[in-house]
């Protein structure tokens, strides 16, 4: 029984969670596992239930011989596993969903072709040209090929002004789930490195995120408990949220009430 029982859960196609939600118009909230990512750390955020887990590898520890066990942990918690790979390349994006992604986040996407590309790398035929293999979320599905398009999800960053210029003709291309506007690179792109949030930035931001969602694409954001609403209004529906602040200001929030109540 319980052979049986392992094998039908083998056999069943993984869901992609919050490319679900995203098309029944509702919100996916992504924890950020920046620089401190393992597969014991993802399991422990199982009791916070993300939607999905984003898995850095453009500028973290996340990279092939590791891939399988980051994207198996997320399974375990039933989120959706979403790695950020390093380049527009695609054998590195088809590679990543063979090893267990359901996600991809590709960087410095700047005008149409560099967005085909994606497309071509993450999608098998008729959609693409994702090199015939069977990834590790399709062991023992007789027609993964048929089910693996609908539940790989592909991700965009317009992060250079360039891209901004080239929006029209990047949102002409299909099957890209989301299409995200990162303000870091974006100031860099501006002449204004290491000011974010400056107001030009912003306006830029903001400007370009509802330029998406008029044209009926899903964009998303960089959030927390300050600007989430804000970013809702400008058209977000992928919230990607960083916990390093949330923890250092829990552990300050106990250092002062340590320094009050224990000598």
């Amino acid at each position: 029984m319980e052979r049986s029982c392992l094998l039908l859960i083998i056999m069943k196609i993984r869901r992609n969670i919050s490319k679900e939600r995203l098309y029944q118009g509702k919100a996916v909230s992504c924890i950020a596992a920046w620089g401190y990512s393992g597969p014991d750390h993802i399991e422990r955020l199982g009791p916070l239930k993300p939607h999905g887990v984003f898995l850095e590898g453009e500028h973290g520890n996340v990279d092939p011989p590791n891939i399988s066990n980051f994207t198996r942990a997320c399974d375990i918690i039933g989120a959706t596993p979403i790695v950020r790979i390093n380049q527009n390349d695609q054998g590195v994006i088809y590679r990543t969903l063979d090893l267990g992604a359901l996600g991809i986040v590709v960087p410095h996407v700047n005008n149409k072709e560099e967005a085909e590309n994606v497309v071509e790398g993450g999608k098998f035929y008729p959609l693409g040209k994702r090199g015939s293999f069977t990834s590790r979320q399709g062991i023992g599905i007789e027609n993964y090929h048929d089910l693996a398009n609908d539940q790989t999800m592909l991700i965009v960053l317009l992060e250079d002004i360039i891209a901004v210029e080239n929006l029209d003709s990047i949102l002409d291309v299909d099957y890209i789930d989301v299409f995200m506007v990162p303000s870091g690179d974006l100031a860099q792109s501006m002449g204004l490195p290491g000011q974010a949030n400056h107001p030009d930035v912003q306006k830029v931001v903001d400007e370009t995120m509802r330029r998406i969602t008029k044209r009926g694409k899903i964009t998303g954001a960089i959030a927390n408990k300050d600007n989430v609403k804000h970013q809702y209004d400008n058209g977000a529906r992928f919230f990607l949220c960083d916990p390093r602040p949330y923890m250092s200001e829990g552990f300050q929030k106990y250092q002062e009430f340590a320094r009050k109540n224990v000598k």
